[in-house]
């Protein structure tokens, strides 16, 4: 979420609590209390200005726990925003489909790009698959493909390429087959059948490299 937006919520949160809303900005935000305390529970926000709310920040009182945007006008969620007890942004939800479900959460590293990217790959809120960036650039990804909460595959790449995929055949949670590729496009087998660590390179019968597998 834009800075200006987030300081916008902060304040219509004062102006909510002080009965008094300024600004056409603040004029388009609907405060919302818990019947019961009296505190302020949720913020309504028509972003736009064409009369239809499509944020919406939730809140501790003075304090945002989430934001939810519909960012298209859809009527569906295309953006949640986590925040700490220190109002410090944690992590971004996004829905890879476009659906209004969350299925991917992105976490900034110190330099403000994005670091880390987590994903839920059967969409039933589960991560079972971790993506890791540098200076947002992707540089490694883990993934549990069977399910079992434990991760089976691993990527690297290198100057936005795929450098290899190693993959947990044994189930002994850890890598004991695969495949490096070349900058030419070719791939090289390798296998550790005995687990210690060492791959060795595996060829075809014709002595030749595997080109093109996955």
């Amino acid at each position: 979420m834009r800075l200006s937006l987030l300081r916008l919520v902060l304040a219509a949160t004062v102006a909510a609590g002080c009965g008094s809303a300024g600004g056409d900005a603040a004029k388009r935000i609907q405060p919302v209390y818990d019947q019961k305390t009296g505190k302020l529970e949720l913020l309504k926000y028509d972003s736009d200005g064409n009369g239809r709310v499509d944020t919406w920040s939730y809140m501790d009182g003075a304090r945002i726990v989430r934001i939810e945007i519909d960012k298209d006008g859809d009527g569906k969620i295309d953006r949640w925003e986590y925040y700490g007890a220190d109002q410090k942004l944690e992590k971004v939800g996004l829905s890879r489909s476009n659906d209004g479900k969350e299925d991917a959460w992105t976490y900034q590293g110190p330099d403000g790009t994005v670091a880390r990217i987590e994903v839920s790959t059967r969409r039933d809120g589960k991560v079972t698959r971790i993506e890791r960036y540098q200076h947002d650039e992707l540089v490694a990804a883990e993934e549990d493909v069977d399910g079992d909460g434990a991760p089976d595959k691993w990527e690297t790449y290198a100057a936005g390429r795929l450098t290899s995929v190693a993959f947990d055949t044994a189930h002994r949670g850890k890598a004991d087959r695969r495949l490096v590729y070349g900058a030419d496009g070719s791939a090289q087998l390798e296998v550790d059948a005995s687990g210690t660590g060492r791959f060795a390179a595996v060829n075809t019968a014709r002595g030749r490299n595997i080109r093109g597998k996955s």
